[in-house]
C-alpha cells in the first residue's frame, strides 16, 4: 500500500510559494519552448547553414553538456543551496542562447549549443528539486500537473513562434527569445525563495566531476562518429571506448572514497530509483527520436510546412500534459506501479505508429502516434519523479532528482547520436546503391530548404525523398526497440513507495 499521509515540508524563511512556483514554471517554459522551437526550425537552419551530416550534433552537443553537468549541479545545489546554482546555470544558458543566434556556420552553432547546454544542466533538475523542497508529497503530484501544463502551452506556442521567426524574421530569434524569460525566472527565485543551508566547509568532488565528463564525452563521440566518420573497429573508436570504460571504473572508485561524492552510489541501491532511472534512459531515446527526426520527415518527405511539423510534435506534448495531470490525481488511488505499467503500454503502442509510418498515411498518422507516446510519457515520468523525491531525505533530494534528469538527458544524447548515425548510414548506403548521380547526404540541406528544393530535378527529388523515408524508417525501428525495453523495465517497478521526507 502507498503512504497517503501528508508529509511536513522543510521550513524555509520568507518563501513565497506562489511566486516561486510561477518562476519555476517560467524556467520550465524556457526549457520546453527551446525544445519545440529548435526541433521545428532545425530543417530551416540546416537549409541556411548547411552541414546536414552534422545534423545530430546540434542536439548532441547541447545534450552532452547538459548530461555531464546535471549531477554536478545537483550536488552543488545540495551543498550550497538551490538559488545560487540555479542563477549561475540560467546565466550560462542565456549567454549560450545569445551566441547561438549569431552562429554563421554549423560548427559555430554546435559549439554555442554546447555552451547553452552547460548552463541548461542546472535549469530543469534544480527547478524540480525546489518543487520537492517547498511542497509535500501529495502536493507534488498535483504540482507536477501544473508544470506539465507549461509543456502543453509551449507545444502550441513554440512551433507557431518558431515557424513565424523562420518565415518572417530570422531563425536566430528562436534562441534570443530565451533571454527575457530567463531573467524573470531567476529574479523570482532569488527574491522569493528562502532557504536554510547548513554553513559548513564542503569538499567538492572535482575528480569525480572530471571523470564523469571525460567518460560520457568519450561515449557520445563514439555514438555520433562511429559507423559514419570512423568504422566501428577503427583505432579512434577503440581508444574512446577504452577511455570510457577506464573512466567509469575510476569514477566508481572515486565515488566510493570521496567524502562528498558528486553522485553517491548508495542511491542506486534503492530499487525504485534504479528502475525509474533506467526506464527514464530508454524513454529518453524514444523522446529524442520523435522530437529530433519527426520534423525532417514531415518537412522533407511529406513536404509540409514547419507549422505542420510543429503541430505534429505538439500532439505528443498535449498527450503528456493530459496524462501527467491525471496521474497527479489518481496515482495514490491506483498505485505508482500500475500507472507506470500503463504508461509503458501507451509508449509501446505509440511507437508502432512510427514503424508503420509512410507518406501515404499522412501527417495525422504521425500525430496520433505522438499523442499516444505523450500519454505514456506523462504517466511514467510523473510517477518516476514523485516516487524518487519521496524516497530520499532533503539533503539527498537534489542529487537524487539530478540522477533522474541525468539519465533522461543521457538517453536523449545517446538517442540523438545512435539514431542520427543510423540515419546517415542508411541514407548514404541508399544513395550509393542507386547511383544517385554523385549525390551525398549533404544534399538533404537543399531538400529541407523550401526555396532551394525547387532547383532539384524531379529525378533527384524522388531519389532523395525515398532515401530519407527509408533511412528514417530504420530510425523509427530503433525507437520501437527502446519502447520495448522501457515496457520491460517498468514491469520491475516496486509495488511499494516508501516515504523518507
Amino acid at each position: 500500500m502507498l503512504n497517503k499521509e501528508e508529509v511536513p515540508v522543510r521550513k524555509h524563511m520568507k518563501t513565497n510559494r506562489t511566486v516561486v512556483l510561477a518562476s519555476i514554471m517560467l524556467a520550465m517554459f524556457m526549457a520546453a519552448i527551446e525544445g519545440t522551437i529548435v526541433a521545428t526550425a532545425i530543417p530551416s537552419i540546416v537549409g541556411d547553414l548547411g552541414g546536414f551530416s552534422l545534423f545530430s550534433w546540434v542536439f548532441s552537443s547541447f545534450l552532452l553538456a547538459q548530461a555531464v553537468t546535471i549531477p554536478i549541479y545537483g550536488k552543488l545545489a545540495d551543498l550550497y543551496g538551490r538559488k545560487p546554482v540555479f542563477a549561475f546555470g540560467v546565466a550560462i544558458f542565456l549567454v549560450g542562447s545569445v551566441l547561438c543566434g549569431f552562429a554563421k556556420t554549423m560548427n559555430m552553432l554546435i559549439l554555442f549549443r554546447f555552451v547553452q547546454g552547460f548552463g541548461a544542466g542546472a535549469v530543469q533538475p534544480i527547478a524540480t528539486t525546489i518543487v520537492g523542497d517547498i511542497f509535500s508529497m501529495t502536493e507534488r503530484a498535483r504540482i507536477q500537473g501544473y508544470i506539465s501544463s507549461v509543456w502543453g502551452v509551449s507545444s502550441i506556442i513554440g512551433p507557431a513562434l518558431g515557424a513565424f521567426f523562420v518565415q518572417y524574421v530570422r531563425w536566430s530569434w528562436i534562441f534570443w527569445v530565451n533571454v527575457p524569460i530567463g531573467v524573470f525566472a531567476v529574479a523570482g527565485i532569488l527574491c522569493f525563495l528562502g532557504e536554510t543551508v547548513d554553513k559548513k566547509e564542503h569538499k567538492i568532488d572535482y575528480i569525480g566531476s572530471a571523470l564523469i565528463f571525460i567518460s560520457i564525452s568519450a561515449l557520445m563521440v563514439v555514438f555520433i562518429q562511429a559507423g559514419t566518420v570512423w568504422s566501428w573497429l577503427s583505432a579512434p573508436v577503440l581508444v574512446l571506448l577504452g577511455l570510457f570504460a577506464a573512466g567509469v571504473y575510476l569514477f566508481i572508485l572515486q565515488e566510493k572514497r570521496a567524502a562528498e561524492p558528486i553522485m553517491p552510489l548508495g542511491i542506486w541501491n534503492n530499487s525504485l530509483i534504479m528502475v525509474s532511472n533506467l526506464a527514464t534512459l530508454t524513454t529518453g531515446v524514444v523522446l529524442i527520436g520523435i522530437s529530433s527526426f519527426l520534423p525532417s520527415y514531415i518537412q522533407g518527405v511529406m513536404v509540409k510546412s514547419p507549422i505542420i511539423a510543429g503541430f505534429v510534435l505538439a500532439f505528443m506534448t498535449m498527450g503528456w500534459v493530459i496524462a501527467a495531470t491525471l496521474a497527479g490525481k489518481v496515482m495514490f488511488k491506483f498505485g505508482f506501479r500500475r500507472l507506470a505499467i500503463v504508461g509503458g503500454i501507451w509508449i509501446l503502442v505509440g511507437s508502432i505508429f512510427f514503424v508503420t509510418l509512410s507518406p501515404e498515411r499522412g501527417w495525422l498518422w504521425a500525430g496520433v502516434g505522438s499523442f499516444l507516446i505523450g500519454i505514456g510519457m506523462g504517466l511514467t515520468r510523473t510517477v518516476f519523479i514523485v516516487g524518487i523525491q519521496n524516497s530520499v531525505k532533503w539533503e539527498m533530494r537534489g542529487v537524487a532528482t539530478a540522477s533522474n534528469m541525468f539519465m533522461n538527458i543521457l538517453g536523449n544524447t545517446m538517442g540523438a547520436a545512435i539514431l542520427g548515425g543510423i540515419l546517415n548510414i542508411k541514407l548514404a548506403s541508399y544513395l550509393k546503391g542507386v547511383g544517385g548521380e554523385g549525390l551525398n547526404v549533404d544534399v538533404v540541406n537543399v531538400l529541407l530548404d523550401p526555396v532551394k528544393r525547387q532547383t532539384l530535378s524531379h529525378g533527384v527529388l524522388d531519389i532523395m525523398t525515398t532515401g530519407m523515408a527509408l533511412a528514417l524508417k530504420y530510425v523509427y525501428w530503433g525507437l520501437f526497440v527502446s519502447a520495448v525495453l522501457s515496457f520491460i523495465l517498468v514491469l520491475f517497478y516496486p509495488a511499494k513507495v516508501r516515504n523518507e521526507t
